[in-house]
């Protein structure tokens, strides 16, 4: 790639670790402490960072881009990566899947619906219904380990959306159980869902 964008990069830490960064190298993050980090750990490749709401779009000129990549994205705007994407170019991602972690999700709050806005089948849709091609899908369930309650209370604080709202005083009572449950019958395990999509640009 001449020039590349990482969409909602957090702190830059994913894409700081690349070995040969393009000449051009920019970045989109909502939250500023994120986008202060990003700017930090980003600024030794030459890369910009530049803050912009998860739903909103692109500030960048069309065809901009010929790699476009973002991990776990919150929202994706499909129409706005096809604008800023060069003919050609190929935007890669690792998606969040629907249902991720539900396990955790229903055992702290009840069962819970299931989301349709995340997954495979809605990501092709709204590619495609952008103008891009979908050359490359795939789903899948990775085992989420939980060996203590300890390591359930760090993911939930930093997981945030898996039990929204999330404190150990307001869930002191499923903290317990839980505690329990994994004393008694071993490690918690969820399923984390996790879809890879790469998509061209005719």
């Amino acid at each position: 790639a001449r020039a590349a964008l990482d969409i909602q990069t957090g702190g830059g830490e994913v894409l700081a670790g690349i070995p040969h960064p393009p000449p051009v190298l920019a970045a989109t993050e909502s939250w500023p402490p994120n986008a202060e980090l990003a700017r930090r750990n980003l600024a030794p490749l030459g890369g910009t960072v530049v803050e912009v709401a998860d739903d909103a779009g692109l500030p960048f000129p069309a065809g901009s881009f010929d790699l476009i990549v973002s991990r776990h994205p919150v929202e994706l705007v499909w129409p706005e990566i096809a604008r800023v994407l060069r003919p050609g170019g190929t935007f890669l991602s690792q998606l969040v899947g629907a249902g991720s972690n539900r396990e955790l999700t229903d055992f702290m709050m009840g069962p819970q619906p299931v989301s349709q806005a995340r997954g495979a089948s809605r990501a092709r849709a709204q590619a495609g219904a952008a103008g891009l091609v979908v050359v490359n899908l795939r789903e899948e369930s990775r085992r989420t380990v939980f060996n203590d309650v300890g390591a359930v209370v760090y993911f939930l604080r930093k997981v945030l959306w898996t039990v929204p709202g999330f404190t150990v005083d307001g869930y002191r009572d499923q903290l317990r159980r839980l505690h329990d449950t994994i004393q008694s019958d071993g490690p918690f395990v969820a399923h984390a869902q996790r879809c890879l999509i790469e998509v061209h640009k005719p």
